[in-house]
């Protein structure tokens, strides 16, 4: 009989309660509230602020909670044109602006940890305001850079448009999800053609154009400016990192796809990950197949979570047709088994537990798809793409990029999986968890400039998928991310050793690391973004000190009073 004491149930335990955890999760999701700011009090902190805009004190909060910053000044411009007269303001009083959507990232490129209340920092919400859409022709679309991703991909599909591949939180900002070139999973499956319109790289690699509030030398002040796509400065813009404030893009789309996409839970990881030239049901055997696959692989377990899309104008047999987004509700809504481990994990410090709950996580996945008949499902794009919502369980991550070719990328994740397998088992003979949550892999292809449809079509400069000019052949990204929950013991330690081991393995010989920009990288012993040789050499050394340095130089000529910059990014461009 199983012991049920106080001493062993979280539910009994006062510090914490299942529904006080599910609490808290919520509250992390919930767009940041705008308080009104006292007027005396606005006038004498911010003297002169363009009148007609209204001040509010706001916090701020990152995904997982590990970036926080209370009661900052935060304004929400009604249109692109007021953005310059903010911009303006805060050149002329020493402030910083910090544009921001939905706060869904990791790394520091919007606010710094330790950022206090009083510090001169202005957000700007884009999501308030800036979320218009309109149809400028049959194969582009306009678009602020408030607008969500599902907004967007919810118009888009009203006019038989889409996109082959998109990240999956629908509730990401269309600027957000531009500025550190986000991406979906998607290769070319063996004997499929791209699609006009479409691109199997970066969202960035879809813009147009694109207009942002720059520095005019000749009327001494910023103003709006629209960048084509054949332009240089363009492609400093197309993946900014918080260094500029895009308000408006066009993006290139193309004809909408019905996808089918099909889980299973009954492949093993040897099998799935095995080395390459293995028979069965390998990774690389159902990239060939479909072209549209991602792994989730809980903690300690033997069997990820595999989905793989298929393009299927015709909904099949078996398959259950699909009408909107988010059709994973076992892994959106928290379960109870899990947020019961999980708030005994946070609140006893009762880490060793991982393994119990990556096979709760494993066996609520695979419970959940037969129940919610969503292990085979066919719909419009959209719905099958978007399947994160804000109230899943918030974990910090680690991200890369693995550029390689087509045919090594069972190579690229057979020896990853080995080395985290390897690594997962010596931390736990010592008594150490640092991982509790999944290792996720996705592929996708580069940023091909020529997708655009523009004669002279620049690449995004910054972008993880911009192609090497040293290896032409490489055609193909390795997606990399491991997640666990924030404040795991030994976590930062474990993931500095995987980087090692990505950064050592991949080092311009059959691939290349780059690190996403949205995630944890630069891992010390004690933290992420904090190791200086990453930070300053081996990331602009991933992308050729050449195109560092253009970045970089158009950039700060675009903003060179630094008007959006913060102290992570002030390291990164030194």
């Amino acid at each position: 009989m199983t012991d049920r004491s106080p001493s062993n149930d979280p539910r009994d335990d006062p510090s914490w309660t299942r529904r006080g955890f599910l609490r808290s999760a919520a509250a992390l999701a919930v767009v940041p509230v705008l308080v009104a700011a006292d007027p005396a009090e606005a006038a004498e902190k911010l003297p002169d602020f363009p009148a007609g805009i209204a001040l509010y004190r706001s916090a701020y909060r990152n995904w997982a909670g590990e970036i926080t910053a209370d009661g900052l000044w935060a304004c929400a411009p009604t249109d692109a044109g007021r953005t310059v007269d903010i911009v303006d303001w805060a050149w002329r009083h020493g402030w910083t602006v910090r544009a921001r959507g939905a706060s869904h990232g990791w790394s520091p490129l919007t606010i710094t940890e330790g950022t206090p209340s009083d510090a001169p920092v202005l957000l700007v919400d884009t999501a308030s305001h800036l979320t218009g859409l309109a149809l400028e022709s049959g194969s582009s679309v306009r678009a602020g850079t408030g607008v969500t991703l599902e907004a967007l991909l919810t118009f888009l599909e009203g006019h038989g448009l889409g996109v082959t591949a998109a990240p999956a939180p629908g509730d990401l900002t269309l600027g957000g999800a531009l500025a550190i070139d986000a991406h979906g999973t998607a290769v070319p499956a063996h004997g499929e053609r791209r699609l006009p319109g479409h691109t199997y790289g970066s969202l960035s690699n879809l813009v147009l154009s694109l207009t942002a509030v720059v520095w005019d030398e000749g009327s001494g002040a910023h103003a709006l400016r629209t960048f084509h796509r054949d332009e240089a400065d363009c492609a400093a813009l197309l993946t900014h990192l918080g260094r500029a404030l895009v308000t408006e893009v066009v993006l290139r789309v193309g004809g909408n796809t019905d996808l089918r996409c099909v889980s299973r839970t009954d492949i093993p990881a040897d099998e799935l990950f095995a080395a390459p030239g293995s028979d069965g049901r390998t990774l690389a055997s159902h990239l060939d197949r479909a072209g549209r696959v991602e792994a989730i692989w809980f903690a300690f377990t033997e069997f990820p979570w595999l989905k793989v899309w298929s393009v299927e104008p015709v909904k099949p047999l078996t398959s259950r047709r699909v009408t909107s987004p988010y059709n994973y509700p076992f892994s959106d809504n928290i379960p109870a088994p899990v947020a019961e481990l999980v708030g005994r994990m946070v609140s006893d410090a009762a880490w060793y537990l991982a393994p119990v709950l990556g096979a709760t996580q494993y066996d609520v996945a695979a419970l959940g798809l037969v129940a919610t008949l969503s292990a085979d499902i066919w719909g419009p794009s959209k719905n099958t793409l978007l399947y994160i919502r804000p109230t899943t369980l918030r974990v910090t991550a680690n991200g890369y990029a693995v550029l390689t070719t087509r045919d090594q990328v069972q190579r690229v994740v057979a020896e990853f999986t080995s080395c985290y397998r390897e690594r997962l088992a010596a931390y736990a003979a010592q008594g150490r968890f640092p991982v509790n949550g999944t290792v996720e892999i996705r592929v996708t292809g580069l940023d091909d400039p020529a997708d655009a449809g523009i004669d002279g079509a620049r690449a995004p400069l910054l972008s993880a998928l911009r192609q090497s000019a040293e290896h032409p052949e490489w055609d193909t990204a390795v997606w990399l991310d491991v997640l666990t929950l924030p404040g795991t013991p030994y976590a930062e330690e474990f993931l500095r050793e995987l980087e090692r081991f990505l950064l050592r393995t991949y080092d311009g010989g059959h691939g290349l690391t780059r690190v996403e920009w949205s995630k944890g990288w630069a891992y010390t012993d004690e933290e992420a973004w904090d190791d200086d040789e990453v930070i300053g050499t081996t990331v602009p050394a991933s992308f050729g000190e050449a195109v560092w340095q253009q970045a970089a130089a158009t950039l700060d000529r675009l903003d060179p009073h630094r008007v959006f910059d913060n102290a992570f990014l002030d390291r990164l461009f030194r």
